[in-house]
Formats: C-alpha cells, structure tokens, sequence
C-alpha cells in the first residue's frame, strides 16, 4: 500500500527510512511515513500538505474540511459590501434591488492567532488556516416563496448552504434606497423568516400524502417519515421555524435531517452598523440583540463600509485605521469564528518546518475521524495518535520538551480532539 501512496501522492513523500526505531524529521512539504519496524508496514504519518492540489478539499480521498454560509438579507442591506470585504471579490454591490442575481462563492481564510503561536517555536515555509466558503445569496423579498423577484431560485441557493449569515440593516442612509422605504430591522427579520417558512411548509404538505399512503400501508420508515412531517407542519402552519425541533429517537432525527428544510439552518444574525456604533450599541442593534436572545440565537455586528476601507489597505495601514476606530480585529476574525461556533466546528493542527495546517473538524470528533480529514485511508488504518495543546507547545517551546515532561499524549481510537491540539497519526493500510 506504501508503493501505491506514493505513486498517488509522487510529489508529497520521499523515501522514509526503514531504520528500526528512527524519527522522522517533520518535513511538512510531505506525507512523512516510517517503518516502526518487523513486517508490520505500520505508518507514523506527519500529513500537513498534498502539493499536487490546492487544498485537501479538493482531493478525491480526503473529506471536506470547509464549511459553508450563505448570506442572505433583503436587498440594499449592505450583503454584497459585507462579502467583498471578506473575500476581496470585487463583486457589484450596487444600490438597487437584485445586484446579485447568481450566488457569488468566496473562499475565506479564517484568521486563526494560534497558528502565529505555533509558528514561534516550530519555524515553517508557509501556515495555512481554516477555510470558510461564503455564498452571496441575491436579496429576498417579500413573496419569493411564490415566486416574487427571483423566489424559488433564491430558495434552492439557500437550501445548499450549511448556515446561514443574516445580514440585517441597523443603519440609515438617506442615500441608499431600503425596498420597504424605512429601515425596520426586526420587520426585515420578519419578512425573510416568513419566506423561509412558507417555503418549507410548501415542501412539507408537499410530502404529507406519500408519507400518509406509506404509514397506512404499514411500512415502518413511511410512519416515521409522517411523525416528522406533522411536527413540522405544526410548527411551520404556527408560524415559528423548525430549528428549534429535537427527537430523542435517531430514525426522527435522520429523517429530519433530509428533509433540508430552510428554516432547519442554524443562523447568525450579522448587523450592518453604522461608523458611529461599531460595537452595536444603538436601537436598531439592540433590537436585533432581543430578537436572537428570545431564538438562542447569535449576532455579530459589522460596519460593511469600514470593513469594505480595510480589506483595500496594506497590512500596517490596516492596523492603524483599525486602532484609530477602536477595534482590535477586523469583522473578518470575529465573523469566522461566530460561524465556527454557529457550525459547532473546532480546529486541530498538524505542523512542521515546511507548512503548519488547521484542520476543521466537528465538536466532538474523535481522532480517527479528524485523521479521515486529512485522508481516508489514515481513517481506515488508523492505529493511534500523538497529541498536545498549543498551551503545551508555549510552556515547553518544543516537541521534545513536551515528551520528556510527559505531556504528549498517546490516544486511541475513542480519543475525543480537544480544540486547539496538535497531531500526529500512526496508520496501518
């Protein structure tokens, strides 16, 4: 299986030497793999960099280790200058309804300050963080769910994202057009919630009369099947979202879950400030505050403008407009990881003298499955994991320092990855 690796992979290995006992050097420009010695061919893998793609998304064997917002709001409420300040597209954003009509998609690196602290005691080529995948939906209106603007094309973009990026309008601008004529951020709320709920009780009454026909028929998937319809029916007709449903039974859960309802989506409320309220402070933000607490939901707020100023500066401008505003990071930093904690998304790392790496991996996750991120096979073959936290690497500065105090972590199959650590896998293929 090494041979066949390594043809898959010719420019991410060299030849490991087959010494008995020997330690790799932790090349991270390569999948480093070494003998631990007899005929077991086992594999103590320091994977950090498959140079032949772009990214380990990419590649056929690895999982994806992106995630996927959509942002949506109502037209002019400042989506398309929120995304061009986080990605640097360059999309239109102009002032009139519709400006986006087919999803733009940016790739977003999530700023990550742990990897500037691993990057102080392990020196590398190159650090590569977390991706984010953001979607500029065009702009619902009131009647999409029948077809009002451009509805249901809306609709199908926003069913293919894994959450959802409210962008709310929390300023006034006598000069920037709102499509109701006054900025009413709890009735803008309102308005896209009642779309995506009418939407979904479309697609759930849709799927009642099959479900119903299955249940009296005595088929048991077909009666769980409707069980779940009638919740969300009841819900919906209620006219309250379903993302608040819970089913102790994992056959409800499993059918809910392909459902793809939209109002399923977990979502952050993002509220486009003014420059005077940076930090959301003013009435209209405040109102949106009250509206997330009473869901459990989140808000971040953001100045789309501002951020739009500090995405075309260099670095050491970027850093005095942002200290003379008073913010210590752009809405970048805090936006990812909101949409990391609304996603339920940690990080881990893998690091070396040519690349440090984090990987995105579910709360919860064990480290056969965070290895099965980085590629299948190290899931399948998995045998153990080498670990510690980057609190460990900054109190012991190194990697052998951290062993010989004890710290480094060998982990089987069951281990649950902490956010915040570092691995290496030993596999078996």
């Amino acid at each position: 299986m090494l041979l066949k690796l390594g043809q898959r992979f010719s420019a991410t290995f060299r030849k490991p030497d087959l010494r008995r006992g020997d330690r790799l050097q932790r090349d991270a420009a390569e999948v480093d793999c070494a003998f631990s010695g007899g005929d077991e061919g086992r594999q103590l893998c320091y994977p950090h960099s498959f140079s032949s793609v772009d990214s380990p998304a990419e590649h056929s064997q690895a999982k994806s280790t992106t995630m996927e917002a959509g942002i949506v709001g109502l037209p002019n409420v400042g989506k398309s200058t929120l995304f061009n300040a986080l990605t640097a597209a360059g999309i239109p954003s102009a002032n009139y309804p519709f400006c986006t009509i087919e999803p733009n998609i940016g790739v977003v690196l999530v700023p990550d300050p742990r990897l500037a602290v691993i990057n102080r005691f392990i020196k590398t080529d190159r650090i590569v963080p977390a991706m984010l995948h953001l979607v500029d939906i065009a702009g619902l209106v009131r009647g999409a769910s029948k077809g009002e603007g451009l509805g249901n094309k809306f609709l199908s973009h926003i069913r293919n994202v894994d959450a959802v990026l409210h962008v709310v309008r929390c300023f006034e601008d006598p000069n920037i057009i709102h499509v109701e004529g006054t900025v009413d951020p709890i009735r803008d709320i309102e308005t896209i919630d009642t779309e995506l709920m009418l939407a979904d009780l479309q697609a759930v009454e849709g799927g009642m009369d099959k479900a119903q026909r299955a249940a009296r028929s005595g088929d048991k998937e077909g009666k769980v099947r409707l069980e779940v319809l009638e919740r969300c029916q009841q819900l919906l007709a209620a006219g309250k979202p379903v993302r608040g449903l819970e089913f102790s039974n994992p056959e409800h859960e499993k059918v809910f879950k392909s459902l793809q309802l939209l109002t399923a989506k977990r979502v952050l409320y993002v509220m486009n400030v003014p420059e005077d309220d940076l930090h959301g402070l003013g009435p209209h933000a405040q109102r949106v505050r009250e509206r997330a607490a009473a869901e459990r939901g989140m808000t971040v707020p953001v100045c789309a403008r501002l951020e739009s100023e500090i995405a075309e500066l260099e670095e050491k401008d970027r850093k005095e407009l942002l200290e003379s505003v008073g913010l210590e990071v752009p809405a970048l930093s805090v936006l990812a990881r909101a949409t990391y904690k609304l996603l339920g998304l940690q990080s881990f790392y893998t690091a070396g003298p040519t690349e440090i790496r984090a990987w995105t991996i579910p709360t919860g996750a064990t480290a056969p499955q965070a290895a099965g991120v980085i590629h299948s096979d190290f899931e399948r073959g998995f045998i153990r994991a080498e670990v510690y936290s980057v609190a460990d690497l900054e109190k012991y500065k190194t990697e052998a320092a951290i062993r010989a105090a004890g710290k480094l972590r060998i982990e089987g199959k069951s281990c649950i990855l902490e956010d915040s650590d570092i691995c290496h896998f030993l596999f078996n293929v």
